[in-house]
């Protein structure tokens, strides 16, 4: 098994709503390792085939925040809520019904009874609270960045480091339970729908030693139960990961739901996009995400089905204060007035693709249209830089980390978007330092430490809340970013706890101004995803925050 924690994407998770997704049917052709099967009582090949463009990072979702992982953990978990098909919005899932207190630091939750987990142990209000106390009660390299991302974003941080908004957990019986928070946090329902926040076995826990992580924030190792153990009260149990390979998963037959036509779901590693459209259309694999812009017209003639989701996240370029030169505001502009957004989003990026202004798209609340923004002039751009003391003679050298192999919603061809942005900041004078690594590796390097200059990387909406963008990015110090700006901490802790849209919205305004004349890093585009299915995938469950589970997927013959 994986020893090395691979890791994530930001992303966590979203994109679009469009609803179901209706497509013409008929018979797939397989290769001998595409699966087969029949579902019980008909003839349709119950195997559900699906091209992952990597590896999942974790198989516990507690220390996991990408998308492969979260794709993975929304077929084996649940949590106390869960969202409404086709939207953004948070529904019942575990949790039947909750209340919240006047003073917005209480909720009740009222559970559904007759769920067991995979391993046949009851689901209850104490293993709600097993869960919960768990993150909080994370220690030592368990609270890195690069383990538990969502705990400490979400939570603004642990037990022992006296900042958790967490305040405890209840169990006022096995179906009821109370969670209390410190401080009031407006998007705390919408956040519980996090595959993050998913409730597990705490007996599998326990057993497969979950909280036993090791190595270093830069590079973590994986628990005996994160690789090969998972244990939630989903659709479907898990089977197999064979790392770089694939991971399997099977219908559960305790499930508490419906069940639905896929019996077999098998998650194929195939990194490369050209490779992806090849196995759909051998018919090896049934559909992937995140087609790649050039394919685009010959899957579509050749009758595949696409479907586009709204660009519900960012792609940026981070610039870490932790480099010296970084911290200076006149190259931080500079390197802003450099870049030519509509070139890039015209020559790389795929049709549809806006132009972003800022760190959330326009369908979030807060956005702001009139915010501040460093319109592309390479005169001003060498201006500033040579303000701060970079002229030709003493150019300005600076690192630019990429992740290679890898394709997100929001950075569908990193490569690329890199060669472009080289080549942008390159005119205007910048000595660029390029560094590559692998999915896993870059997302430890930039999230777990500080050994890092300007580089890529987005996110994709988990749920429509102001937060979950720029609260995520810049609530608290990180390592990805290497500032402490009080003042914006600050502004960023009051605005979450509004309680309603018409306080938030100018609040978010504000911080949406204050970032951009701060100005962290460069927001680039917000990229449109497709996703292409063989003529077999009758109806596909594609959700806004890619909260999609595969017992709603209906097959024909």
């Amino acid at each position: 098994m994986l020893s090395t924690l691979r890791r994530r994407l930001l992303v966590g998770g979203a994109t679009v709503a469009i609803g179901a997704l209706a497509l013409s049917g008929c018979t797939s052709q397989r290769d001998d390792n595409g699966g087969g099967g029949d579902a019980a009582g008909g003839d349709v090949d119950s195997t559900f085939v699906f091209g992952a463009s990597g590896d999942p990072s974790s198989l516990d979702p507690a220390f996991a925040s990408d998308g492969e992982s979260f794709r993975i953990s929304r077929q084996i978990f649940e949590g106390l809520v869960g969202v409404e098909p086709g939207t953004a919005d948070p529904a019942p899932m575990l949790a039947e019904s909750w209340e919240q207190s006047d003073d917005g630091l209480s909720y009740t939750f009222q559970l559904k009874e007759g769920v067991t987990f995979h391993d046949g142990t009851e689901f209850n209000a104490d293993a709600v609270c097993f869960n919960f106390d768990r993150q909080n009660d994370f220690t030592g390299i368990a609270q890195s960045e690069s383990l538990s991302y969502y705990w400490g974003k979400i939570m603004r941080g642990y037990a022992d480091t006296g900042t958790s908004i967490y305040g405890g957990c209840e169990a006022v019986s096995p179906t009821e339970v109370t969670i209390t928070l410190t401080q009031p946090y407006a998007g705390f329902i919408p956040a519980l729908s996090l595959p993050a926040f998913a409730i597990q076995s705490p007996a599998a826990l326990e057993q497969y030693q979950a909280d036993e992580v090791g190595g270093t924030s830069e590079a973590p190792t994986l628990s005996e139960y994160a690789q090969g153990h998972p244990t939630g009260t989903g659709p479907f149990k898990f089977d197999s990961w064979e790392p770089g390979a694939e991971t399997t998963v099977s219908a559960y037959d305790g499930y508490w739901g419906e069940q639905g036509q896929v019996q077999e779901v098998i998650f194929r590693v195939i990194g490369d996009t050209t490779a992806r459209r090849q196995a759909l259309e051998s018919g090896s694999i049934d559909g992937y995400d995140l087609v790649a812009p050039a394919d685009l017209g010959a899957l579509e003639s050749a009758g595949y089905m696409l479907t586009n989701r709204d660009p519900f996240n960012i792609l940026y370029l981070g610039m870490n204060q932790a480099d010296p030169a970084l911290s200076d505001i006149r190259v931080r502009q500079a390197i802003a007035q450099a870049i030519d957004k509509d070139q890039l989003v015209t020559q790389v990026l795929p049709e549809g693709t806006t132009v972003a202004s800022q760190f959330m798209p326009d369908s979030v609340i807060g956005f702001n249209s009139g915010v501040t923004t460093y319109d592309f002039d390479q005169d001003a751009a060498k201006a500033l830089l040579a303000e701060a003391g970079f002229t030709e003679a003493n150019p300005l050298t600076i690192t630019f980390n990429y992740p290679v192999n890898i394709s997100r919603p929001y950075m569908p061809n990193p490569e690329q978007i890199f060669t472009n942005l080289q080549s942008q900041l390159q005119a205007v004078g910048i000595v660029v330092n390029p560094v590559s690594n692998e999915w896993g590796e870059y997302l430890d390097l930039i999230q777990g430490g500080s050994t890092h200059g300007i580089h890529l990387l987005g996110w994709t909406g988990d749920y429509n809340d102001p937060d979950n963008f720029v609260g995520t990015f810049f609530g608290a110090k990180s390592n990805e970013w290497g500032f402490d700006n009080a003042e914006l901490f600050s502004a960023l802790t009051s605005a979450r706890g509004l309680a309603t849209e018409s306080e938030q919205d100018p609040a978010y305004q504000a911080l949406n101004e204050q970032i951009a004349t701060f100005l962290p890093g460069v927001p680039l585009a917000n990229p449109v995803p497709t996703l292409a299915f063989a003529p077999r995938v009758t109806s596909y469950p594609a959700s806004p925050v890619q909260d999609e589970v595969y017992n709603q997927i209906q097959l024909s013959e």
